[in-house]
């Protein structure tokens, strides 16, 4: 694990483009496998999990080749072959699991590890994963490291209805569906940006999808792929991040941000605490008047609530972020995160900046911001956008911290030190014990 250290009080200024979508980036990377046709991605992002499932790719036998100094990514799975006794998916990667599907459409087997992981936001279940593999017809066997999945005879169209909108599982389902024989429909369908992102890409390769961008997804599924060109876009999750370290630092940071339209709701988030996102030209930043300070509700005795779900609610993922100008703004506000039951458990870390934030319950926490804040030691736990969180706060804080265990940010964001050090930060990485 590798430590950030952080000499803070230094405005960031400045103009930067954001990385593309790690949740895009890698759904996308795994899609390719459905196809036999050249692919290629523009704008690939230097992540470890792009780095492992490329390795995955060479593994077995795929053409693969990547520039990450200009972000282009060719691959072609023409050769590609697939044994479950000697071929397994890293368990420490999340987004293996939708490497499932297409091993699926193409060898008709595939296997999931028993302890596939990612941040530890939580009970990360796989069982929704396996319920939609069984929906188009698959056999699951269970082996003492690993499910054993295989789809005898092809996958099968069919109509399912997810218990909860999850990402994952949404993708995970169109990609079964894509190649399946008949028609799907995927009812509470994950609508998230990246969601539309990926499904995107899939329409560029042939795939037929209807609803893109709702909670209702009809998928008709044709007999093969094909290839082709695709750029991704910028990342929303690091817009937010770039203009809210501009915020808290009392700086201003302009990011390029092409997707305007899906800021409202952020927008709106950003206000409670008096900043104000200002888009314009294909460019957004923020404008603080004073000091950052959480805006009183009309309703009496009620605190100023931020609350995170699925999309179109404000993203989980971004919640950390503004717990970060909770506690840095004058004022009380409770943040209320209604996916991970285990994503809010880090307020003694805030404590040790002099921060003062109370957990209600594993899904909620109450900050009272405005606090003498201190440079501190603190320990990030693996959860990405935490560990920038914790950044946000050093950097606006004079002195030195450091973020121990930050390794997650090089997850989703490739050069980030270097690309706030740019800003005007004083950060550098350094290896852990």
């Amino acid at each position: 694990m590798a430590n950030l250290i952080v000499h803070g009080g230094t405005p960031l200024v400045g103009r930067i483009t954001p990385s593309a979508n790690k949740n895009a980036v890698l759904p996308i990377l795994c899609a390719t496998l459905l196809t036999q046709a050249p692919v290629r991605l523009l704008g690939i992002s230097d992540i470890t999990d792009v780095r492992k499932i490329v390795e995955i790719f060479r593994m077995l036998g795929s053409q693969v080749t990547v520039d990450h100094a200009t972000g282009v990514l060719d691959v072609q799975h023409q050769h590609t072959q697939f044994d479950p006794a000697q071929h397994h998916l890293p368990e420490e990667m999340r987004s293996s699991i939708m490497l499932v599907p297409p091993l699926l459409a193409r060898f008709g087997v595939a296997r999931i590890e028993n302890d596939v992981q990612g941040c530890t936001l939580g009970v990360r279940e796989i069982d929704p994963h396996v319920e939609v593999m069984q929906r188009f017809g698959c056999t699951v066997e269970r082996r003492p490291d690993a499910l054993v999945i295989r789809a005898d005879g092809g996958l099968k169209a069919n109509h399912h209805w997810l218990d909860y909108a999850s990402v994952t599982t949404t993708e995970n389902f169109v990609l079964c569906a894509a190649l399946a024989h008949g028609t799907s429909t995927l009812m509470n369908a994950a609508s998230e940006p990246h969601v539309q992102e990926f499904c995107a890409f899939m329409t560029l390769l042939g795939a037929q999808i209807e609803g893109i961008g709702t909670s209702k997804l009809t998928v008709h599924g044709v007999a093969k792929l094909g290839g082709g060109e695709f750029r991704f876009a910028e990342d929303f999750h690091e817009a937010v991040t770039f203009m809210a370290l501009g915020a808290i630092t009392g700086g201003c940071i302009t990011v390029k941000n092409s997707a305007p339209e899906q800021f409202p709701l952020i927008d709106r988030t950003f206000a409670k605490f008096g900043v104000q996102v200002v888009h314009k030209d294909g460019w957004s930043h923020t404008v603080v008047d004073g000091p950052l300070k959480v805006r009183e509700p009309f309703t009496q005795n009620i605190l100023q609530k931020i609350e995170a779900a699925p999309w179109p609610y404000l993203p989980v993922d971004l919640l950390p972020i503004f717990v970060a100008l909770g506690v840095k703004a004058q004022g009380s506000a409770m943040f209320w995160n209604k996916v991970y039951e285990g994503a809010m458990g880090w307020t003694s870390e805030l404590s040790k900046f002099g921060a003062h934030a109370f957990m209600a319950d594993p899904h909620r926490i109450i900050t009272f911001g405005g606090k003498p804040l201190v440079a501190a030691e603190v320990e990030s736990p693996y959860i990405i956008r935490v560990a920038i969180a914790m950044l946000m706060l050093a950097a606006s804080i004079p002195g030195r911290s450091v973020i121990k265990n930050a390794t997650p940010v090089r997850r989703a964001h490739p050069h980030f030190a270097e690309n706030i050090r740019a800003l005007g930060a004083q950060i550098e990485w350094v290896e852990g014990d």
